[in-house]
């Protein structure tokens, strides 16, 4: 049970009846209430037993006994999210477009490494991207796998592209490639479009993910999209304060809202996990990893795409996914998917994650802890080897909330 910012232990709540339709918000029939104060502090929130009341506004019990710090904003900024949300799967598809048009051509591929591919899709799918993003927010700060940093570090915005995740499976041909975009505000996911491409030769088709935070802030700088807007009376002692509620974020596929399995037993698990192309003490931690939840689990897959694993985890296919050495393209959009469906994100070492550390665990959240039973330990030993784990990738002069 989340921690209640009122003394009152027992907080009667009178629920208005909820109309099964919600009509479009007239803010000025709703104006968006100021932020409430008690004993001259301010309200941030409310915390309401589970069994009177549960939404994404308010957290509610959850069956794995360790609850997990939050990496997602907590609001998408001044931007309204419809807009932005919007926005960020324009730029997806724009960018899946230019993959669609090139998936049954031969390829053009040079290498950044002796491994690491790069094709013309990579850079014109990038290319394509930008020219959305700076159509609608000139002024907002990017980062692109392809490009680099584009942009001034003084916005509380940043754009994290991959414009084609997975390209050595884009050059074969093999069914587990993306488009990933992701939005910081502050340094924090607040908004993702992932565009999966499936099928194979001939029959390539593609669904894609979306996501945007939760509003987890009860005050007037609230900006609403998806919105269940009510008002709820909420009595404490004498006092009576009139409550509005706020519903948004989730987790979407095609549309339909997505949530992660509820698999409790490792041995009843289907994992993922990936590596990268230099083969440290890193990559070999993660093989003996590979190793040994091989022999206790269903099975651990190692498809190549990293936003294409951590949509799986959201989607409920698989219930977890793990790397050390992603960079932040990699991770910003599919982290957030999974969190607003339900999942849980930690660096492997079950710290605090933000999106330029350099490892991450991703789980459906009630396998979180037994996972880390035996990640966490592996990844202590490669710091104790005095491995680097320090923020990797971050702007200079870029504003976070961290």
């Amino acid at each position: 049970m989340g921690r209640s910012l009122l003394s009152s232990t027992v907080i009667p709540v009178r629920f208005p009846q909820i109309p099964k339709s919600i009509p479009p918000l007239d803010r000025s029939i709703h104006p968006i209430p100021p932020t409430f104060a008690l004993n001259s502090q301010r309200i941030r929130g409310f915390s309401i037993p589970t069994k009177t009341f549960c939404t994404k506004a308010v957290l509610s019990e959850s069956p794995n006994p360790k609850r997990y710090p939050k990496m997602g904003s907590d609001s998408v900024g001044p931007i309204p999210p419809s807009q932005l949300i919007q926005v960020v799967e324009h730029a997806a598809n724009t960018g899946a477009q230019v993959v669609m048009e090139a998936v049954n051509k031969p390829r053009n591929v040079t290498y950044k490494g002796l491994t690491d591919l790069v094709t013309d899709t990579d850079k014109m799918s990038e290319t394509a991207i930008l020219e959305v993003v700076r159509k609608n927010f000139g002024d907002h700060l990017i980062l692109g796998e392809e490009g680099g940093l584009i942009g001034d570090t003084s916005s509380d915005y940043l754009w994290c592209i991959d414009p084609l995740d997975g390209t050595t499976n884009f050059a074969h041909c093999y069914p587990s490639f993306a488009v990933s975009v992701g939005v910081l505000f502050r340094g924090k996911p607040a908004a993702a479009a992932v565009v999966e491409f499936v099928g194979g030769p001939m029959c390539w088709n593609t669904r894609i993910f979306s996501a945007t935070t939760g509003n987890k802030v009860l005050s007037n700088e609230l900006y609403l999209m998806h919105i269940l807007y009510s008002n709820y009376e909420i009595k404490v002692g004498n006092v009576i304060l009139t409550v509005y509620l706020f519903l948004g974020g989730g987790a979407f596929c095609n549309g339909q809202k997505i949530h992660a399995s509820q698999t409790d037993l490792v041995e009843q698990s289907l994992l993922v996990t990936g590596f990268g192309y230099e083969h440290d003490d890193a990559w070999a931690t993660n093989i003996d990893l590979f190793k040994e939840f091989t022999d206790v689990s269903r099975g651990v897959r190692r498809l190549g795409a990293a936003a294409v694993d951590m949509c799986h985890v959201a989607l409920g296919i698989v219930e977890a996914y793990w790397e050390y050495r992603l960079k932040p393209w990699d991770m910003a959009a599919g982290v957030l998917i999974v969190e607003e469906a339900g999942g849980t994100v930690t660096c492997m070492d079950g710290g605090k994650f933000c999106v330029f550390d350099r490892s991450v665990l991703v789980s459906n959240g009630v396998l979180h802890s037994k996972l880390l039973e035996r990640i966490g330990p592996a990844t202590e030993k490669l710091k104790k080897k005095g491995i680097d784990f320090s923020l990797w990738y971050k702007p200079e002069n870029y504003n976070t909330d961290f």
